[in-house]
């Protein structure tokens, strides 16, 4: 009898500790798996976890225990770069998380805010539409799609010959449509990235007078954006802070070549809720700002400038602030609205996602400055790019939009448009723990229940 009374209590017991440890182990559970640091921070491994809790939960880093080193009293510092392999342990037996932690050398860059122009050729041409063929017989026809080709999709080859541009493609259809032969055609399916191969045969088409297979399709796009950063030891620059797709399928364009180049704002056309505003345009073309593309990427495009630019707005080179270091509050952004000059305007980080990498949307941000809501009414196309700077350090760039509140939109976090560049290392070579060294500090902070 006494054993079934404490049953209930036990498992009320049971349920209030589950309750209470939810919310922290749910903590524990988002911490990215993998974190940079620079060489003299420490980890970031603040856990909000009960008091009781704390002093039970031990950190091995690459398998090594120091004796005086607990949660929330004690933190790691490397003083050398290198690779760190961190698993938090309750009890001491008990594994709650497993992290890898690159440690990085500090990278400074100078922060852009310039205007550019960005014009990339896709590598072959993308199918962006299709359309009916009516023959001299006035029947419809659409020989691409009977043969499985879809929008998106990137013409490689016809027939062994690479291809690189509309007109190219036009006339070797035609070409072969009149001579009666078929189109043997390589393509790249965009979303498994897996080249095919299929077969047309070109239909005449009584309304174009000439041989054509039903497809609409584009060998690049141009636009103006905004420069991020630039690195003047390598020469590298970020720009965009997102990836560029074509205009009517929304695929990220397979880059082929690309260049960049200097821009001057003609004017803003205003954004308002359901419709973003723009900035408006013209290339300069000339050798102030030049350079290539070698990446587009989710978190932006990059590539080599062929000098250092002339038109910026400070001089001095910024540390790059790692995921974990970017704080909810004030910042300000770089960009032009007018011209070629580069102002200052006030922003606010509202939220922080680092785990928001495969989208490159690692922030959402709020305009506060009254001057710039009044000449743009917000975040405007154009707009990205734009680096956002918090307590000297950049952090991040401008990138997205809120349809329904253009004075809102996305940031992309610093430390990923520096790993696309190729600026961080994408990997740190693991050593012994006999050759890393590892400092201890304490950090007087309490946890929070």
């Amino acid at each position: 009898m006494e054993q079934k009374n404490k049953t209930p209590l036990l498992c009320l017991v049971v349920i209030f500790l589950g309750l209470c440890l939810q919310l922290p182990f749910q903590t524990i559970n988002n911490l990215p798996v993998h974190q940079r640091v620079t060489v003299g921070e420490r980890l970031n491994l603040n856990l909000s976890l009960p008091k009781f809790l704390a002093p039970h939960c031990r950190y091995t880093v690459d398998g090594m225990q120091p004796s005086n080193f607990g949660l929330n009293d004690i933190t790691p510092v490397a003083a050398t770069p290198g690779r760190l392999d961190v698993q938090i342990k309750l009890f001491g037996f008990i594994p709650v998380r497993h992290l890898t932690v690159s440690v990085v050398p500090e990278i400074r860059v100078i922060p852009g805010g310039q205007a550019i122009g960005v014009m990339v050729e896709s590598e072959g041409v993308m199918v962006v539409g299709r359309s009916v063929i009516i023959d001299r017989q006035g029947r419809r026809h659409n020989p691409a799609a009977a043969a499985g080709i879809e929008l998106g999709d990137v013409l490689l080859k016809v027939n062994g010959i690479k291809v690189e541009t509309e007109s190219q493609v036009r006339d070797l259809i035609n070409n072969l449509g009149q001579a009666g032969k078929p189109l043997q055609m390589e393509l790249k399916r965009r979303q498994s990235r897996v080249t095919y191969r299929t077969t047309v045969k070109p239909i005449y088409c009584q309304e174009t007078k000439r041989y054509r297979i039903g497809l609409y399709v584009r060998d690049g796009t141009a636009g103006v954006g905004t420069m991020t950063f630039y690195e003047p030891r390598t020469k590298s620059y970020g720009a965009l802070g997102h990836i560029i797709s074509d205009l009517d399928t929304c695929q990220p364009i397979e880059l082929g070549r690309g260049k960049v180049m200097g821009a001057r704002i003609e004017g803003i056309r205003m954004g308002k809720k359901g419709l973003p505003g723009e900035k408006m345009g013209v290339f300069r073309g000339d050798a102030d700002l030049s350079g290539n593309i070698i990446k587009n990427t989710n978190c932006g495009i990059f590539g080599k400038l062929t000098q250092e630019p002339k038109n910026i707005y400070r001089k001095d080179a910024l540390p790059v602030a790692m995921a974990h270091e970017i704080k909810e509050g004030p910042a300000e952004i770089y960009t032009v609205v007018q011209g070629e000059q580069i102002e200052k305007f006030n922003i606010e980080i509202q939220q922080v996602h680092p785990q928001g990498r495969s989208e490159g949307k690692g922030m959402i941000i709020k305009i506060t400055d009254p001057q710039l809501l009044r000449k743009t009414g917000g975040i405007v196309q154009g707009m990205s790019g734009s680096p956002i700077i918090q307590e000297g350090k950049l952090v991040g760039a401008v990138t997205h939009v809120f349809v329904n509140d253009p004075a809102r939109g996305y940031g992309v976090l610093a430390e990923w448009m520096l790993d696309d560049s190729g600026i961080l290392p994408e990997q740190v070579s693991k050593r012994n723990v006999e050759k890393m060294t590892i400092l201890a500090l304490k950090l007087g902070y309490s946890l929070k229940i």
